[in-house]
Protein backbone atom coordinates (compact mmCIF):
# COMPACT_ATOMS: atom_id res chain seq x y z
CA UNK A 1 0.00 0.00 0.00
CA UNK A 2 0.99 3.69 -0.63
CA UNK A 3 0.21 6.91 -0.13
CA UNK A 4 0.49 9.10 -3.30
CA UNK A 5 -0.82 12.58 -4.48
CA UNK A 6 -0.08 14.37 -7.80
CA UNK A 7 1.02 17.64 -8.40
CA UNK A 8 0.77 20.14 -11.24
CA UNK A 9 4.19 18.99 -13.50
CA UNK A 10 3.24 17.19 -16.23
CA UNK A 11 3.64 14.85 -19.25
CA UNK A 12 2.56 16.38 -22.29
CA UNK A 13 1.49 14.29 -25.51
CA UNK A 14 0.39 15.32 -28.75
CA UNK A 15 -0.71 13.50 -32.16
CA UNK A 16 -1.51 15.09 -35.13
CA UNK A 17 -2.96 12.53 -38.10
CA UNK A 18 -0.63 11.95 -40.55
CA UNK A 19 -0.86 10.49 -44.55
CA UNK A 20 0.93 6.84 -45.00
CA UNK A 21 1.73 4.26 -42.46
CA UNK A 22 4.81 5.87 -41.23
CA UNK A 23 5.43 7.48 -37.54
CA UNK A 24 6.99 10.90 -36.87
CA UNK A 25 7.85 10.99 -33.41
CA UNK A 26 9.71 14.34 -31.66
CA UNK A 27 11.24 13.84 -28.18
CA UNK A 28 12.14 17.54 -26.58
CA UNK A 29 13.24 16.28 -23.05
CA UNK A 30 15.61 14.07 -25.28
CA UNK A 31 16.44 16.36 -28.55
CA UNK A 32 15.68 13.57 -31.04
CA UNK A 33 13.09 13.66 -34.29
CA UNK A 34 12.54 10.21 -35.51
CA UNK A 35 10.85 8.58 -38.46
CA UNK A 36 9.51 5.20 -38.50
CA UNK A 37 7.84 4.05 -42.06
CA UNK A 38 6.00 1.40 -41.06
CA UNK A 39 4.74 -0.50 -37.86
CA UNK A 40 7.57 -3.02 -38.51
CA UNK A 41 10.06 -0.48 -37.81
CA UNK A 42 9.41 0.60 -34.17
CA UNK A 43 12.09 -1.81 -33.14
CA UNK A 44 13.49 -1.79 -29.59
CA UNK A 45 16.99 -0.15 -29.73
CA UNK A 46 17.59 2.30 -26.91
CA UNK A 47 15.59 5.25 -28.69
CA UNK A 48 12.24 5.86 -28.00
CA UNK A 49 11.52 2.83 -26.48
CA UNK A 50 8.77 4.07 -24.35
CA UNK A 51 6.91 5.63 -27.56
CA UNK A 52 7.72 2.16 -29.54
CA UNK A 53 5.97 0.00 -27.11
CA UNK A 54 2.95 2.23 -26.78
CA UNK A 55 2.06 2.26 -30.27
CA UNK A 56 2.84 -1.25 -30.27
CA UNK A 57 1.03 -2.36 -27.37
CA UNK A 58 -2.45 -0.42 -28.55
CA UNK A 59 -1.99 -1.64 -31.67
CA UNK A 60 -1.76 1.64 -33.84
CA UNK A 61 -1.07 1.24 -37.30
CA UNK A 62 0.72 4.46 -38.51
CA UNK A 63 -0.15 7.59 -40.36
CA UNK A 64 0.67 9.90 -36.95
CA UNK A 65 2.89 12.59 -35.78
CA UNK A 66 3.72 12.65 -32.28
CA UNK A 67 5.67 15.69 -30.22
CA UNK A 68 6.18 14.54 -26.27
CA UNK A 69 7.69 17.37 -23.72
CA UNK A 70 8.02 16.23 -19.63
CA UNK A 71 8.29 18.91 -17.04
CA UNK A 72 10.39 16.61 -14.56
CA UNK A 73 13.61 14.93 -16.20
CA UNK A 74 14.09 11.44 -16.64
CA UNK A 75 15.40 10.12 -13.70
CA UNK A 76 13.94 12.74 -11.03
CA UNK A 77 12.20 10.38 -9.16
CA UNK A 78 8.74 12.68 -9.58
CA UNK A 79 7.44 9.68 -11.89
CA UNK A 80 8.06 11.60 -15.11
CA UNK A 81 8.42 8.01 -17.21
CA UNK A 82 5.67 6.22 -16.25
CA UNK A 83 3.29 9.70 -16.54
CA UNK A 84 4.36 9.70 -20.04
CA UNK A 85 3.70 6.01 -20.44
CA UNK A 86 0.14 6.82 -19.13
CA UNK A 87 0.06 10.16 -21.11
CA UNK A 88 0.67 8.01 -24.47
CA UNK A 89 -2.37 5.15 -23.47
CA UNK A 90 -4.78 8.08 -22.83
CA UNK A 91 -3.67 9.79 -25.69
CA UNK A 92 -3.70 7.04 -28.27
CA UNK A 93 -7.15 5.69 -26.86
CA UNK A 94 -8.78 8.94 -27.47
CA UNK A 95 -7.06 8.57 -31.47
CA UNK A 96 -8.54 5.29 -31.50
CA UNK A 97 -11.82 5.85 -30.14
CA UNK A 98 -11.10 2.49 -27.51
CA UNK A 99 -13.10 2.57 -24.21
CA UNK A 100 -10.75 2.63 -21.47
CA UNK A 101 -11.31 3.34 -17.41
CA UNK A 102 -8.60 4.60 -15.31
CA UNK A 103 -7.59 1.35 -14.12
CA UNK A 104 -7.20 0.23 -17.52
CA UNK A 105 -4.95 2.89 -18.84
CA UNK A 106 -3.19 2.51 -15.41
CA UNK A 107 -2.81 -1.03 -16.09
CA UNK A 108 -2.07 -0.60 -19.46
CA UNK A 109 1.07 2.15 -18.71
CA UNK A 110 2.58 -0.75 -16.46
CA UNK A 111 2.16 -3.25 -19.15
CA UNK A 112 4.37 -1.45 -21.20
CA UNK A 113 6.97 -0.28 -18.74
CA UNK A 114 7.46 -3.50 -16.99
CA UNK A 115 6.79 -6.36 -19.21
CA UNK A 116 6.78 -5.11 -22.81
CA UNK A 117 9.88 -3.34 -22.51
CA UNK A 118 11.05 -5.38 -18.91
CA UNK A 119 12.24 -1.82 -17.00
CA UNK A 120 12.52 -2.43 -13.60
CA UNK A 121 9.97 -1.06 -10.95
CA UNK A 122 6.60 -0.44 -9.52
CA UNK A 123 3.01 0.31 -10.13
CA UNK A 124 2.26 3.10 -8.09
CA UNK A 125 3.34 6.27 -10.82
CA UNK A 126 1.00 4.86 -13.06
CA UNK A 127 -1.88 4.69 -11.16
CA UNK A 128 -1.21 8.05 -9.55
CA UNK A 129 -0.86 9.47 -12.69
CA UNK A 130 -4.03 8.29 -14.12
CA UNK A 131 -6.46 8.70 -11.36
CA UNK A 132 -4.52 12.28 -10.32
CA UNK A 133 -5.26 13.62 -6.42
CA UNK A 134 -4.66 11.96 -2.93
CA UNK A 135 -4.97 8.39 -3.21
CA UNK A 136 -4.69 5.44 -0.67
CA UNK A 137 -3.79 2.70 -3.01
CA UNK A 138 -3.78 -1.18 -1.99
CA UNK A 139 -1.76 -3.80 -4.33
CA UNK A 140 -3.53 -7.01 -3.70
CA UNK A 141 -1.83 -10.04 -5.61
CA UNK A 142 -4.70 -10.24 -8.30
CA UNK A 143 -5.74 -6.02 -8.36
CA UNK A 144 -5.20 -2.79 -7.33
CA UNK A 145 -7.91 -0.49 -5.30
CA UNK A 146 -7.39 3.28 -5.40
CA UNK A 147 -8.95 4.82 -2.69
CA UNK A 148 -9.61 8.39 -3.02
CA UNK A 149 -8.79 10.78 0.22
CA UNK A 150 -11.53 13.72 0.91
CA UNK A 151 -9.04 15.64 3.06
CA UNK A 152 -10.52 18.89 4.42
CA UNK A 153 -9.51 21.84 1.72
CA UNK A 154 -7.78 23.94 4.81
CA UNK A 155 -5.43 20.59 5.78
CA UNK A 156 -4.34 20.59 1.74
CA UNK A 157 -3.81 24.34 1.66
CA UNK A 158 -1.50 23.67 5.12
CA UNK A 159 0.04 21.28 3.62
CA UNK A 160 1.23 22.72 0.23
CA UNK A 161 2.28 25.84 1.78
CA UNK A 162 4.42 23.72 4.37
CA UNK A 163 6.06 21.54 2.11
CA UNK A 164 9.47 22.20 0.41
CA UNK A 165 10.67 20.26 -2.88
CA UNK A 166 14.42 20.46 -3.68
CA UNK A 167 15.98 18.90 -6.71
CA UNK A 168 19.33 17.56 -6.03
CA UNK A 169 20.80 18.20 -9.26
CA UNK A 170 21.70 15.40 -10.06
CA UNK A 171 19.40 12.33 -11.58
CA UNK A 172 20.17 8.61 -11.14
CA UNK A 173 19.08 5.31 -12.79
CA UNK A 174 16.09 4.02 -10.74
CA UNK A 175 16.27 0.19 -12.19
CA UNK A 176 19.50 -0.35 -10.69
CA UNK A 177 18.47 0.21 -6.94
CA UNK A 178 15.14 -1.28 -7.67
CA UNK A 179 16.68 -4.15 -8.58
CA UNK A 180 18.74 -4.52 -5.12
CA UNK A 181 15.45 -3.95 -3.45
CA UNK A 182 14.06 -6.40 -4.96
CA UNK A 183 16.55 -9.32 -4.73
CA UNK A 184 17.08 -8.35 -1.15
CA UNK A 185 13.24 -8.89 -0.41
CA UNK A 186 13.54 -12.23 -2.56
CA UNK A 187 16.40 -13.65 -0.24
CA UNK A 188 14.28 -12.59 2.78
CA UNK A 189 16.89 -10.49 4.11
CA UNK A 190 16.31 -9.88 7.92
CA UNK A 191 16.99 -5.59 7.81
CA UNK A 192 14.96 -5.02 4.28
CA UNK A 193 12.06 -7.06 5.54
CA UNK A 194 11.46 -5.36 8.75
CA UNK A 195 11.71 -1.77 6.62
CA UNK A 196 9.02 -2.60 4.65
CA UNK A 197 7.02 -3.91 7.70
CA UNK A 198 7.50 -0.67 9.02
CA UNK A 199 6.97 1.61 6.05
CA UNK A 200 3.49 -0.30 5.43
CA UNK A 201 2.56 0.58 9.11
CA UNK A 202 3.86 4.12 8.53
CA UNK A 203 1.84 4.25 5.63
CA UNK A 204 -1.96 3.92 7.06
CA UNK A 205 -0.61 6.35 10.12
CA UNK A 206 0.48 9.26 7.66
CA UNK A 207 -2.83 8.68 5.57
CA UNK A 208 -4.87 8.74 8.95
CA UNK A 209 -3.10 11.87 10.70
CA UNK A 210 -3.70 13.88 6.70
CA UNK A 211 -7.47 12.54 7.30
CA UNK A 212 -7.78 14.36 10.71
CA UNK A 213 -5.47 17.15 9.99
CA UNK A 214 -2.52 16.33 12.24
CA UNK A 215 -0.09 17.96 9.80
CA UNK A 216 2.91 17.88 12.53
CA UNK A 217 2.39 14.03 13.47
CA UNK A 218 2.56 14.22 9.25
CA UNK A 219 5.71 15.54 9.52
CA UNK A 220 7.37 13.54 12.02
CA UNK A 221 5.84 10.46 10.05
CA UNK A 222 7.63 11.49 6.84
CA UNK A 223 10.99 11.70 8.77
CA UNK A 224 10.56 7.73 10.53
CA UNK A 225 10.08 7.39 6.70
CA UNK A 226 13.21 8.23 5.52
CA UNK A 227 14.55 6.56 8.27
CA UNK A 228 13.32 3.17 7.19
CA UNK A 229 13.73 3.94 3.14
CA UNK A 230 17.34 3.98 3.59
CA UNK A 231 17.28 0.88 5.35
CA UNK A 232 15.83 -0.91 1.70
CA UNK A 233 19.65 -0.35 -0.30
CA UNK A 234 22.54 1.46 0.39
CA UNK A 235 22.57 3.30 -2.49
CA UNK A 236 18.88 5.07 -1.41
CA UNK A 237 20.94 7.90 0.15
CA UNK A 238 24.27 9.64 -0.66
CA UNK A 239 26.95 11.93 1.33
CA UNK A 240 25.51 14.71 -0.41
CA UNK A 241 21.77 13.63 0.44
CA UNK A 242 22.92 12.80 4.05
CA UNK A 243 24.07 16.76 4.28
CA UNK A 244 21.19 18.34 2.81
CA UNK A 245 18.84 16.48 4.97
CA UNK A 246 20.90 16.93 8.06
CA UNK A 247 21.08 21.20 7.10
CA UNK A 248 17.38 21.09 6.56
CA UNK A 249 16.51 19.62 9.88
CA UNK A 250 18.55 22.42 11.34
CA UNK A 251 16.89 25.28 10.13
CA UNK A 252 13.22 24.15 10.26
CA UNK A 253 12.53 21.10 8.50
CA UNK A 254 10.47 18.39 10.66
CA UNK A 255 11.19 15.85 8.22
CA UNK A 256 11.40 14.49 4.43
CA UNK A 257 12.51 11.95 2.15
CA UNK A 258 13.77 11.62 -1.17
CA UNK A 259 11.40 11.09 -3.83
CA UNK A 260 11.25 7.86 -6.06
CA UNK A 261 13.94 5.13 -5.47
CA UNK A 262 16.50 7.49 -4.28
CA UNK A 263 19.98 8.03 -5.16
CA UNK A 264 19.28 11.79 -6.63
CA UNK A 265 16.16 13.77 -8.00
CA UNK A 266 14.04 15.54 -5.62
CA UNK A 267 13.72 15.45 -1.66
CA UNK A 268 10.71 16.66 -0.37
CA UNK A 269 10.76 18.49 3.37
CA UNK A 270 8.04 19.00 5.32
CA UNK A 271 9.01 21.96 7.24
CA UNK A 272 7.45 24.55 10.02
CA UNK A 273 6.08 27.55 8.43
CA UNK A 274 7.84 29.80 10.50
CA UNK A 275 11.06 29.02 9.39
CA UNK A 276 10.09 27.97 5.39
CA UNK A 277 12.58 31.22 4.25
CA UNK A 278 15.59 29.67 6.21
CA UNK A 279 14.89 26.25 4.68
CA UNK A 280 14.78 26.98 1.42
CA UNK A 281 17.59 29.60 1.59
CA UNK A 282 20.17 26.51 3.18
CA UNK A 283 18.98 24.63 0.24
CA UNK A 284 20.23 26.65 -2.27
CA UNK A 285 23.43 27.39 -0.32
CA UNK A 286 24.04 23.39 -0.69
CA UNK A 287 23.43 24.12 -4.45
CA UNK A 288 20.05 22.55 -4.44
CA UNK A 289 17.25 23.97 -6.42
CA UNK A 290 14.08 24.81 -4.72
CA UNK A 291 11.08 24.90 -7.14
CA UNK A 292 7.34 25.61 -6.82
CA UNK A 293 4.40 23.19 -6.92
CA UNK A 294 1.05 23.11 -6.51
CA UNK A 295 -1.49 19.83 -6.29
CA UNK A 296 -3.34 18.45 -9.25
CA UNK A 297 -6.50 16.62 -8.54
CA UNK A 298 -7.67 15.91 -12.16
CA UNK A 299 -5.51 12.89 -13.07
CA UNK A 300 -5.04 12.22 -16.44
CA UNK A 301 -6.55 15.10 -19.22
CA UNK A 302 -6.67 14.14 -22.99
CA UNK A 303 -8.45 16.87 -25.53
CA UNK A 304 -8.95 17.68 -28.96
CA UNK A 305 -8.13 20.92 -31.10
CA UNK A 306 -7.90 22.96 -34.31
CA UNK A 307 -8.26 21.89 -37.90
CA UNK A 308 -6.04 18.70 -38.15
CA UNK A 309 -8.11 17.65 -35.18
CA UNK A 310 -4.87 17.17 -33.35
CA UNK A 311 -4.98 14.99 -29.64
CA UNK A 312 -3.73 16.04 -26.95
CA UNK A 313 -2.85 14.48 -23.23
CA UNK A 314 -1.07 15.41 -19.65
Amino acid sequence: MVLSTTINKYAYATLIPSEGEGFTVRSLDYNVVAKYDTPADLLYNGELDLVKAALRWMGVRGGLRLFLHSDAPPGSGLGSSSTMAVALVGLLRRYLKRPMTDYEIAEAAYTIERKELGIQGGMQDQYAAAFGGFNFIEFNPQSVIVNPLRIPQDTLHELEYRLVLCYTGRTRLSANILKDQVESYRQGREEVMDALDRMKRLTIEMKNALLTGRLDDFGALLHEAWVQKKRLAKQVTSPEIERMYEVALQTGAVGGKILGAGGGGYILFFCDFEKKHLLTGALEKLGGEVVEFGFDHDGLRTWDVGEARERCAR
